[in-house]
């Protein structure tokens, strides 16, 4: 596996820092490799939706968190006290947790579970205050007229 120095850019940029350790984390992770795999799909301006592949798992062991712009998704198997003979495994029925930061102002509205997809539906809700308004422009004509009758 390939490590990356990220040193030089720590030098090089101001202001930045929080988005160079970001991608210092994500290439250092190595135990999520991939697992659960899982899609981001922008539905419409302001409305997205995670898909996470969780064949095998119920809902109840599952956990969907959000936190100080933190989503969270875990998957926690129950001991299986079954003892089978497998020929070959390949379903992952592994625990895991998979981490999505979230912009300001982004709040999951709901999750379901359907064939062994994880849908998780995000929209952002911009204050009103934070909105583009349109600003009316007066005209300075009026205004002098006005000021010129009262001298």
């Amino acid at each position: 596996m390939r490590t990356i120095d990220f040193s030089p850019l720590y030098r090089s940029v101001v202001g930045f820092d929080r988005l160079a350790s970001l991608l210092e984390a994500a290439s250092t992770e190595t135990s999520q490799a991939g697992y659960p795999p899982y899609n981001i799909e922008r539905v419409d301006e302001n409305s997205y939706r995670i898909e996470i592949a969780v064949a095998g798992f119920r809902p109840e062991e599952l956990n969907v968190e959000v936190k100080e712009n933190l989503l969270t998704v875990q998957g926690r198997k129950a001991a299986n006290d079954e003892t089978r003979r497998y020929l070959h495994r390949g379903l992952a029925e592994r625990n895991f947790e998979r981490r999505f930061q979230l912009a300001d102002y982004v709040v999951v509205t709901d999750a379901n579970l359907a064939d062994g997809l994880l849908s998780i539906s995000l929209k952002r809700e911009l204050p009103e205050a934070l909105k583009p308004r349109r600003i009316e422009i007066g005209t300075g004509a009026s205004t002098l007229i006005e000021g010129e009758k009262a001298a």
